[in-house]
């Protein structure tokens, strides 16, 4: 990803924001500076205006929404105009906005009052873990403790534990297995990065392939992104087939669209075996094998 940073400084709008009665009777000069972090890829690529960000609608917006409905606090303009660019530019990824001013009713001697907010743009994404080795209960519970603690990822929702028949015809203990959704404002390969330093802290190692895990993170999909490269590939492209990643995920993502199709719609499709994903909590031989 390639991005870039626009900074716009010192927009003016006359507007009638502010406490006092004077304020929203009379108005005032209010400042306004941008800066913006977009991924600007496709526009430095091809030298193409029509995917960069555009200068002057920046500036349209942030006076549509600064010269419209009052508001009593600049700490509120500013997380309206954030919002609102978000919301209308899909390649901005972060942007602070700043919002001045000059003429504030203060009794004394001043240089400037200036509120600044800063957004980053989050997307949802979803992980599907699982191991067959050791103490599988306690080693899920730390990857996902792991992944709440990454700056830049909110968990949002953990599936229940399920246990699932290994893949692959390799006699090896049943997976235990669950899901994770959240918001990221990670790029997909940092998440990546996240899934691997987790798998190796907890002990994963080369093996053979369908082979026991002591943990496996996958990430499943991050916003609508299709990505296709020697190391990732998004969406996931096991998805669909199979239950131990569907049967999770629907509990907590039934709507969530990958590939055009709801998590609910891919389950109803994929041809299931009995018992082939069990709830441990329907399971008492879940804990029991652990405790071992």
């Amino acid at each position: 990803m390639t991005q870039s940073v626009i900074r716009l400084d010192g927009i003016q709008v006359f507007a009638r924001h502010g406490v006092l009665p004077e304020e929203t009777r009379l108005g005032q000069k209010f400042l306004i500076d941008l800066v913006v972090t977009a991924d600007t890829a496709q526009a430095t690529a091809n030298d193409d205006y029509r995917h960069a960000v555009c200068y002057a609608a920046l500036c349209d917006h942030v006076m549509a929404i600064a010269a419209g409905e009052p508001v009593q606090l600049i700490e509120t303009l500013a997380d309206r105009i954030a919002q609102d660019l978000l919301a209308h530019f899909p390649t901005i990824a972060r942007l602070t906005v700043r919002v001045s001013k000059p003429g504030a009713p203060i009794a004394h001697p001043f240089g400037m009052v200036s509120v600044e907010t800063t957004r980053e743009r989050t997307l949802p994404v979803g992980f599907s873990l699982g191991c067959n080795m050791g103490d599988r209960q306690s080693a899920l519970a730390l990857a996902v403790t792991w992944l709440g603690l990454t700056p830049g990822l909110e968990i949002t929702a953990v599936s229940g534990l399920y246990r699932t028949a290994p893949w692959g015809g390799v006699e090896q203990p049943d997976f235990y297995n669950l899901c994770v959704t959240g918001r990221s404002s990670l790029d997909a390969m940092a998440l990546l990065r996240v899934c691997k330093d987790i798998e190796t802290r907890l002990g994963r190692v080369p093996s053979v392939r369908w082979g026991q895990r002591a943990m496996d993170v996958d990430l499943l999909y991050l916003g609508t992104q299709e990505i296709s490269n020697p190391v990732l590939t998004l969406p996931h492209p096991g998805i669909a087939q199979r239950a131990f990643v569907l049967v999770p995920l629907a509990e907590i993502a039934s709507e969530q669209k990958i590939s055009g199709l709801s998590v609910s719609d891919m389950l109803d499709r994929l041809p299931r075996e009995a018992d082939d994903v069990v709830p441990c909590a329907e399971d008492p031989s879940c804990i029991a094998e652990d405790q071992k």
